[in-house]
């Protein structure tokens, strides 16, 4: 029986503290990790470091990367709970999408592949 997949944003702040290719290593590892698990990974945006708006664990800063995915529901919290005993990932923030965003979404995929094309 095939199980249904729904469409995720998942947003998380890895410590900026490491190194670049640490940084590296932690997006490669969970990207690997959704794609091990039967996940779908429709696009990674890393907005890289910035400011948080408030001190996590006595961090001032943080590395941003925003991704969507298509996954079977019960696998986000597995995935939560990995990130959980992540000592390198200091929040992370699951929305499952509903058809708005999931268009919204879409229109602003192709409107950025249209921008790129004509560059």
């Amino acid at each position: 029986m095939a199980e249904n997949k729904r469409t995720y944003e998942f947003t998380y702040i890895v410590n900026s503290v490491l190194s670049d290719e640490q940084i590296k290593s932690v997006v490669e590892r969970i990207t690997k990790f959704i794609q091990e698990n039967d996940g779908e990974i429709l696009s990674v945006d890393e907005w890289g470091a910035r400011r948080l708006s408030y001190p996590i664990n006595k961090k001032r800063n943080g590395y941003y990367v925003n991704l969507y995915m298509k996954v079977p529901g019960d696998f986000v919290t597995r995935l939560e709970r990995s990130l959980e005993i992540d000592d390198d990932i200091l929040r992370y923030l699951t929305l499952r999408m509903d058809a708005k965003m999931i268009r919204n979404y879409e229109s602003s995929s192709k409107t950025a592949a249209a921008v790129a094309a004509a560059e």
